[in-house]
């Protein structure tokens, strides 16, 4: 009778306990995936600059709240980094490169963590980060860097939209025309990816447009 006792404890202490993981778990998806959808708002739907650089810049402090709020995990430190890129190539001027520091650190910083994280996102993000940055004296920027990137973030998700469209990009930017449409063409053929409907229409459009001029330049 005291064994039956015990069991139903131990039982009802772990379906309180996997009830709260769940709870957490949902939580953490759920903060994630508001951060997402309002990146691509943002990013596909704001037209004023200047609208759209506030709007960056309120998403970033989101962002590194639910950094904070969730030390460990690589994911959000990508996010962050994405956000704040984004936010850098927003801005544009002097003021962008320090928010393109802050970008790499966040992804590095996901990387030593997690780098296959959410399907290798933190290679693709640096690799464009390292590929739109100026060069030194005045940025970071490195064309090398950024083509190991790019295709690590390819060797982790070879069918991904993502990393097809910024490795396109990429190679469109160093006159590799015919590989930059190879590339592009596997972009638009790419999988949906859950949850991210937004985020995908915005990508194939971008990439229906650089797919036009890249054919245009490789015939």
């Amino acid at each position: 009778m005291k064994f039956k006792q015990m069991s139903y404890a131990v039982t009802f202490a772990l379906l309180l306990l996997t009830g709260s993981g769940v709870s957490v778990a949902a939580d953490f998806d759920t903060g994630l995936s508001a951060i997402q959808h309002e990146w691509a708002r943002i990013n596909y739907q704001v037209t004023d600059q200047e609208q759209k650089v506030k709007a960056f810049e309120a998403l970033a402090v989101q962002a590194e709240t639910f950094a904070a709020a969730n030390p460990g995990r690589a994911e959000p430190l990508v996010w962050h980094g994405i956000v704040l890129s984004t936010t850098a190539g927003a801005k544009g001027g002097l003021g962008a490169m320090k928010l393109a520091k802050q970008a790499r650190t966040k992804l590095e910083a996901a990387e030593a963590l997690d780098p296959g994280a959410l399907d290798g996102s933190v290679y693709t993000s640096l690799g464009t980060l390292y590929s739109k940055v100026p060069g030194w004296p005045i940025g970071f920027g490195d064309d090398d860097k950024a083509r190991t990137y790019l295709e690590k973030a390819l060797q982790l998700n070879p069918d991904g939209i993502d990393p097809n469209y910024f490795y396109g990009e990429f190679l469109y930017e160093k006159g590799d025309y015919d590989s930059a449409v190879a590339h592009l063409e596997k972009a638009l053929a790419a999988p949906p990816r859950p949850g991210r409907a937004d985020a995908d229409a915005g990508r194939r459009s971008e990439t229906e447009a650089l797919l036009g001029k890249a054919r245009g330049a490789a015939s």
